[in-house]
């Protein structure tokens, strides 16, 4: 399986910030981006997403429309990458797609996930066969159905003699460890721009904090981030995964009922160094060799106080971003669903059962055809 592929990534991650497509050229186990859109998200669609996942009340009705809508977005953002790239559609093998996740629950006695966005619009739009539904096999076969892409990241990253650590910082940060000649691990260590961009938009109305400048107007509150830290996630052993289901306004809203004075920047700066420090406290057990690396990728990455913040509490690791190694670190999810619809064409195994806690390894994914 060494002859050369085209296939579509497409990702519209917890962050809400907009679907990420990624054109991909595979050849065995070599994965190069030939180019990427970013395709904006409809503000009142995103706050219909915003309400299901935050646990607003919701009926069949207004999910089915949410998933049609989606659906079309997806399709849009395909063929948006088409044009842009003056790629035909009968040149791509498939498109991998996500789904918007609205809830995620792979604990409790009815586990499961839920992703919104119509493939089968996505397929008859783009007359390209479309994968999606990745993560409800591997929950099916007991396993949290996520993190998938690290998988993909032991495809382009090899350990050699000291640790890598990939860390994706999206709405959720979650990692993926690499150390040599061990068994792949991965998990999500909790919140990553999530509740920065919630408490900056309520506010500022800016959608994200640039580079942290809201944030190093304050003062890391000691006591607010012990409160944040002492959440039940943080203590439970991998395999694990979270979501806006858990951490989200509300979620911060009511702890900082028990803090009053507070003022809004310290809360801020408070949040960055929660992320911070979640992500370098599960780093500390990983640090192996002379020369560890961690590489970055994600929204986060271009957070420079944020990038600063882990330089600053991980000293023993070499942090710098993935693009710096040769794969885009705003396009590395999209890339690895891209993938993950090229293993399920070929029936590949593509989730890790040492990360999601399945019982065997699958080729994940639903195909639906163009015709």
């Amino acid at each position: 399986m060494d002859h050369t592929e085209l296939y579509i990534g497409v990702m519209s991650g917890t962050s809400l910030d907009g679907v990420d497509t990624a054109l991909v050229e595979i050849s065995g186990d070599s994965i190069r981006l030939i180019s990427q859109c970013d395709f904006p998200m409809p503000a009142e669609l995103k706050t219909n997403i915003l309400d299901i996942c935050i646990g607003q009340k919701t009926d069949l009705k207004s999910i089915g429309e949410l998933d049609h809508q989606l659906g079309h977005l997806f399709a849009d953002a395909v063929i948006h990458l088409l044009d842009e790239s003056n790629i035909s559609a009968k040149s791509i093998v498939a498109i991998g797609n996500h789904g918007q996740t609205v809830f995620h629950q792979p604990l409790g006695e009815h586990p499961f996930t839920m992703q919104l966005g119509d493939a089968n619009i996505i397929a008859s739009k783009t007359s390209i066969p479309t994968v999606a539904d990745f993560r409800r096999k591997d929950m099916a076969l007991g396993g949290q159905g996520a993190p998938l892409v690290p998988a993909f990241h032991n495809t382009v990253f090899k350990a050699d003699s000291s640790s890598i650590v990939v860390l994706n910082i999206g709405g959720i940060s979650n990692i993926s460890v690499l150390r040599p000649n061990q068994k792949v691990l991965g998990y999500d260590t909790g919140p990553g721009n999530m509740l920065m961009d919630a408490w900056v938009y309520k506010h500022t109305g800016k959608r994200f904090d640039q580079d942290g400048q809201f944030a190093q107007k304050g003062q890391v509150i000691d006591r607010l981030l012990r409160a944040l830290c002492e959440d039940n996630y943080f203590n439970r052993q991998p395999p694990k995964s979270t979501g806006r289901e858990l951490f989200n306004l509300p979620w911060l809203e009511d702890i900082l009922l028990s803090f009053p004075a507070v003022t809004e920047v310290d809360v801020q700066r408070t949040l960055c160094e929660f992320t911070a420090t979640t992500i370098a406290n599960e780093l500390d057990q990983y640090c192996e060799g002379d020369k560890p690396e961690l590489l970055v990728c994600g929204g986060g990455v271009r957070n420079s106080f944020l990038m600063s913040r882990l330089a600053h509490l991980l000293p023993s690791w070499d942090v710098s971003s993935t693009t710096d190694k040769g794969v885009d670190s705003d396009n590395m999810e999209a890339m690895a669903f891209a993938w993950l619809a090229q293993r399920r064409m070929h029936n590949l195994p593509s989730n890790l059962p040492e990360v999601t806690g399945a019982t065997k390894l699958a080729s994940l994914g639903v195909l639906y055809y163009a015709d």
